[in-house]
C-alpha cells in the first residue's frame, strides 16, 4: 500500500521550523557522538586496523554530509505524511545512530558497539522500506548513510576481531 505522494499542505514558516527541527534532532545525535569521540583520536590511531580503514580526519566531513542527509529526509516525509510509523522508525535509528559512538569510542566496547551498529544497521533498512511508500528522494537521501554504516559495520567487525 502505497502513501499518497501530495504533499501535507504545510505553510512556509511551519515547514521551515520543522526542518529546524529536524536538524535540531540530529544535531543531538551528533552531538552526542561528538562527546563519545573528545580525545579519542589516538586511541583510534592506536587500534589494530584493516588496510581499508579510513583516517580518523575523514570521519567527521562524510558524517556532517550524512546527517545533512538524514535531517533532510526526515523533514520530507514529515511533509507528506506528519509524524508517521516511517518517523518513528527514522528516530529509532537516531537513537541508535547516537549509542553507537560513545560505545565504540568512549567505553571502548567494540564487541558491544558491533551488535548496536548491526541494530542500527536493521533500523535505518527499515526507515528506508518505509520511506520508499512516501518519497522517492527521501529514500534517496538515506542511501548513502545506510551504505556508510555497512562500511562503518564491517570496520567495526574488524576492529573488535583484531583487538581482543
Amino acid at each position: 500500500m502505497e502513501i499518497s505522494r501530495e504533499a501535507r499542505p504545510t505553510s512556509g514558516r511551519r515547514s521551515r521550523l520543522a526542518l529546524a527541527g529536524f536538524a535540531a534532532a540530529v544535531f543531538v545525535a551528533a552531538a552526542i557522538g561528538g562527546l563519545g569521540v573528545q580525545g579519542t583520536t589516538d586511541e583510534y590511531a592506536s587500534l589494530r586496523q584493516p588496510a581499508w580503514a579510513p583516517p580518523s580526519w575523514l570521519f567527521g566531513p562524510v558524517w556532517t554530509v550524512l546527517y545533512a542527509l538524514i535531517a533532510v529526509a526526515g523533514w520530507l516525509v514529515w511533509r507528506r505524511v506528519g509524524f508517521s510509523p516511517a518517523l518513528w522508525a527514522w528516530t529509532a535509528q537516531l537513537v541508535l545512530n547516537a549509542i553507537w559512538t560513545p560505545l565504540f569510542f568512549g567505553a571502548g566496547q567494540y564487541g558491544l558497539a558491533f551488535a548496536e551498529i548491526v541494530l542500527m544497521w536493521l533500523a535505518i533498512g527499515v526507515t528506508v522500506a518505509l520511506f520508499s511508500r512516501v518519497s522517492r528522494v527521501a529514500t534517496a537521501l538515506l542511501l548513502p548513510y545506510w551504505a556508510w554504516v555497512t562500511f562503518a559495520a564491517a570496520l567495526n567487525l574488524s576492529i573488535w576481531q583484531s583487538n581482543t
